[in-house]
């Protein structure tokens, strides 16, 4: 067991974060961005939906959390000054910021930590990461100190304490944040034109740890990648996080342009529905695996910016195993699958899609490459909201999607029998829970790399590829994320040269 320890107590060096002070741009240089995005976010409160575009807008920009991750994926105070943890790593001691207020004048405290953290784990909760918080009880001591205990050991609690799923809401408003956002962040929401663009304006009320030079920000949705290059040819966007990878070529060696390339911890996967017949037979999943060549559809849906992954676990990650050859390449391989489950062929699913570009582009390939073995797809495009509803929630009403799962620590997944893809193995859960118990890690590397293994074996989806989202960006343009832990759009790191 580790000893007890303070963590990131240098409340002091917190003031070289911060970037230039509010009215001290130079004479003629912009103070306002325009960021492109592929998909719009369907409400503005990370709580309450699962899509990551509701993050790239409002994390850190709206709203804030007690720590604050950052692209090296470093964890640092955010509203919390500095934190302490228990000799049983199951007890956290935050102290907060003092003098912090809400936008609408209300002032940040520990109560308001308690009410957003009970609220997420409530039992009519739909946090996506409802579980976590299911598993904290928190104690108020005083308004500037908060305990956390934890009824599970997570050393990763710090990272997911800065995610969009964490973030501190004020209680009088919390129900009308989906439209009315309001937070301790530096910006707040000057107007929302759906279908169009998003738009924030810096507070001038912010006295937080970084304040920004950016005065306004205008999240403009544009899905289509051809769409997406012209308008940053145009001068239409100055910045486009996550572009579609078709259009990347066209920006290398320009030099009004900056294309930055990092890692991720994303998987993109070929979601399966095991409780559809026959999905709901392992060896009808092994068959799908193995005739899907996974650098074709890396080199289809992505240009070829992604790594083969067998498992929902990504290269880098703490115990990751290689499981590419669990369920490799072979054709031949599948058809006799397919005979062994006692599938008669033609066998006829459905694809439901979502907007993004990898999604489309690599259903086409897998459409394609599931006809080698008597595999007919049927490929249903929807939009992104119906996707939410009706394929990750409500009745599950799909045989098949193509989905990048962004979350850095997300295998908790498997272990919901209600999760979208309707996964249920024992073995799994028990795997599972040892990791969420143990505190040494090399055992828990070890049971990451057991739980890998389990999923690879199962078949559960269609691990595909971990992906590299490139960002486009005029050469001016400072401050931008290299690499995505999680998806973000911190905009007080952003300025203009």
């Amino acid at each position: 067991m580790m000893k007890r320890r303070s963590v990131l107590k240098h409340s002091a060096s917190l003031a070289t974060l911060a970037a230039v002070p509010f009215g001290a741009l130079a004479q003629g240089k912009k103070n306002s961005i325009v960021i492109g995005m592929s998909l719009e976010p369907v409400v503005l409160d990370p709580t309450v939906n699962a899509a990551s575009a509701i993050g790239e807008v409002t994390l850190y920009n709206v709203y804030e959390t007690l720590t604050k991750i950052h692209d090296d994926g470093r964890v640092t105070p955010l509203l919390a000054e500095s934190w302490e943890v228990s000799p049983d790593l199951k007890t956290y001691t935050f102290k907060l910021r003092r003098g912090v207020k809400f936008q609408n004048g209300e002032p940040f405290n520990a109560q308001a930590v308690k009410f957003s953290f009970d609220r997420a784990g409530a039992l009519t909760s739909t946090n996506k990461d409802k579980r976590t918080f299911a598993n904290l009880t928190t104690k108020v001591i005083d308004d500037g100190t908060v305990v956390l205990l934890n009824k599970e050991i997570d050393p990763d609690l710090p990272f997911l304490l800065g995610q969009a799923t964490a973030i501190i809401v004020e209680p009088k408003s919390a129900e009308s944040n989906a439209t009315k956002p309001v937070g301790t962040g530096p910006y707040k929401l000057e107007s929302w034109t759906k279908g169009s663009s998003v738009v924030l304006t810096r507070w001038t009320g912010y006295g937080g740890v970084q304040k920004p030079t950016i005065e306004k920000a205008t999240f403009r949705i544009i899905s289509d990648p051809a769409a997406q290059a012209a308008a940053l040819l145009s001068g239409d966007v100055d910045a486009f996080p996550r572009v579609g990878t078709r259009i990347v070529s066209q920006f290398k060696g320009n030099p009004k342009f900056q294309v930055v390339l990092g890692g991720t911890r994303a998987k993109t996967i070929l979601s399966i529905n095991n409780k559809h017949k026959p999905l709901d037979d392992v060896r009808v999943r092994r068959a799908i695996l193995a005739a899907i060549d996974r650098d074709a559809v890396i080199k289809g849906a992505a240009d070829g910016f992604g790594t083969p992954i067998g498992s929902h676990y990504v290269p880098g990650a703490e115990g990751f195993v290689d499981t590419t050859k669990v369920n490799p390449y072979n054709v031949e391989k599948a058809k006799k699958l397919l005979a062994e489950a006692g599938v008669k062929t033609p066998l006829e699913l459905t694809m439901t899609l979502p907007p993004p570009p990898y999604a489309r582009q690599g259903g086409e390939v897998i459409v394609s490459e599931l006809a080698k073995v008597g595999i007919n797809v049927k490929v249903q495009n929807v939009e992104w909201a119906q996707w939410l509803a009706n394929t990750y929630g409500g009745p599950h009403n799909y045989d098949l999607t193509i989905v990048s799962h962004v979350e850095p620590f997300d295998l908790g997944n498997y272990a919901k029998p209600d999760y979208y893809w309707g996964y249920e193995s024992p073995k799994f859960n028990a795997v599972y829970d040892k990791i969420k118990t143990t505190g040494n890690a090399k055992e828990r590397a070890n049971l990451l790399g057991e739980a890998q293994k389990i999923l690879a074996d199962d078949a559960v989806n269609g691990f595909l590829y971990q992906p590299q989202f490139p960002t486009i960006a005029r050469k001016e343009v400072k401050g931008l994320w290299k690499d995505m832990p999680i998806s973000a759009n911190d905009l007080s790191a952003m300025s203009w040269s």
